[in-house]
C-alpha cells in the first residue's frame, strides 16, 4: 500500500494514479469527476481500483483547476420559495441526491417569494456560474425568464410549469380528478374547495375536481372555492369561510395537505370532528399525514422522485441532450378523514 502524500509533498495526478491502475489517465479522470455508485459490471472492477488508488495516494480533485479547464462549475443552482416547506424540502432532498450521483453539486437559495429578492437571488446563482437552474418558485415573473434567455442560462421548472419551460411536476389534474371522484362516489354532493394560491398546479388540481362534479351534473359554485396560501394559517381561513355558506359542505378538498392540517383546526374549533361530520382529503401525502390523530387522506406525488428527475432532466440538457417535460402520476391514498356522506346531516 501506497503512503498517502505528506504536507509540502506534490499531489498526486490522474497520470500516477492510471499508471498503478493499469489504465489511461483520461479513465481516471471520468471515473473520479463523478461520484460513486453502481455502473456497468465490466467497469465496476476498473473503478474500485482506481478508486483504492486515488484514496491511498491522498487524492482530492482539484475542482477549482477543473471549473477553469472545462469552463464548467458542476454545480446547478436551485430556487426555492420557502426551504422550511416540507414538500418542497422533500423535492430539494431528490434533487441534491440526484445531481451529486450525476457529479454535480447544488446551491440552494430562498427566495420567500419577494419579488426584488427573488432577482437578488437569481443574479447572485448567475455570478457564482452555475451551470444551470432547478426553479421551484413559481412566482418568478418575465423579467427573470427573460434574463435567463437572454444569459442562455439552461433551467427546469420543479413543482411548476410555464408554457415555453421545462418542467416536472405531478400530473395534477388527474389528481383532482381521483379526489373528484372519491368523495363523489361516497355521495358527496356539496363540497368545498380550498384552492391555495393561482397557481397552474393548484388550478389543475381544482379543475380536475370539479370537472368530476360537473360530469355528473352538479355545479360547484364560485363561493365553494376558496384560493388562499399554502399553508395552515390558510387552510384555515379559508375552511372557516366555507363552513359559512348557506348549505354547508359535507366535505373538503384542500389542494395541499398544508392547507388541510389548518382545515382541521377550524373543523375541531366549530365542534365537527373529521372523519365523522366532515370528509377532508389532501394534496401530496406528506409523511405526517398518515400519523395525524385523524389519518388524512391525501394524493400522493412522488415527490423525492420529482426533484430527482428534475436534476437528471436539468443535467441531460446541460451534457448535449435533449429534456422534455414529465407529469408523474399521482395515487390517492383514503384514510379515516374522508367517509360516505350517508349518516352526515346537510345544513339548510
Amino acid at each position: 500500500m501506497n503512503e498517502p502524500s505528506g504536507r509540502g509533498s506534490k499531489p498526486p495526478t490522474h497520470k500516477l494514479i492510471a499508471e498503478k491502475a493499469g489504465v489511461h489517465p483520461s479513465t481516471v479522470s471520468r471515473i473520479l469527476r463523478r461520484a460513486p455508485g453502481p455502473r456497468r459490471s465490466d467497469f465496476a472492477e476498473t473503478e474500485e481500483r482506481v478508486r483504492e488508488i486515488a484514496k491511498s495516494l491522498g487524492y482530492r480533485p482539484d475542482l477549482t483547476a477543473a471549473s477553469l479547464r472545462t469552463k464548467r462549475s458542476m454545480v446547478l443552482g436551485v430556487l426555492l420559495p420557502k426551504l422550511h416547506d416540507v414538500v418542497l424540502a422533500t423535492i430539494l432532498s431528490g434533487i441534491d441526491t440526484e445531481a451529486f450521483s450525476l457529479g454535480y453539486q447544488t446551491i440552494v437559495t430562498n427566495t420567500l417569494g419577494a419579488p426584488e429578492r427573488r432577482w437578488e437571488r437569481v443574479e447572485m446563482l448567475l455570478s457564482r456560474k452555475v451551470d444551470g437552474l432547478v426553479i421551484g418558485d413559481a412566482t418568478l415573473d418575465e423579467r427573470i425568464y427573460e434574463e435567463l434567455s437572454r444569459s442562455r442560462t439552461l433551467h427546469v421548472l420543479v413543482n411548476h410549469r410555464a408554457e415555453g419551460h421545462v418542467s416536472v411536476t405531478g400530473n395534477d389534474a388527474l389528481g383532482g380528478r381521483l379526489v373528484g371522484e372519491h368523495l363523489l362516489e361516497a355521495g358527496h354532493r356539496e363540497i368545498g374547495i380550498i384552492a391555495g394560491p393561482r397557481y397552474p398546479t393548484a388550478l389543475d388540481r381544482v379543475r380536475g375536481c370539479v370537472e368530476v362534479y360537473e360530469r355528473a351534473g352538479i355545479a360547484v359554485g364560485e363561493a365553494q372555492i376558496v384560493h388562499t396560501d399554502f399553508d395552515p394559517q390558510g387552510g384555515r381561513k379559508a375552511a372557516q369561510e366555507l363552513l359559512t355558506l348557506p348549505r354547508r359542505p359535507t366535505a373538503i378538498f384542500a389542494v395541499n395537505d398544508s392547507a388541510a392540517i389548518g382545515a382541521m383546526g377550524a373543523l375541531r374549533d366549530h365542534g365537527l370532528v373529521v372523519g365523522r361530520d366532515m370528509a377532508l382529503v389532501g394534496y401530496n401525502d406528506i409523511a405526517i399525514a398518515q400519523d395525524l390523530p385523524i389519518p388524512l387522506s391525501s394524493v400522493h406525488t412522488p415527490l423525492r422522485e420529482m426533484g430527482e428527475t428534475a436534476a437528471r432532466s436539468l443535467i441531460d440538457m446541460l451534457e448535449g441532450r435533449t429534456s422534455e417535460s414529465v407529469a408523474l402520476q399521482p395515487r390517492l391514498v383514503v384514510r379515516d378523514s374522508s367517509f360516505s356522506a350517508e349518516s352526515v346531516p346537510t345544513s339548510t
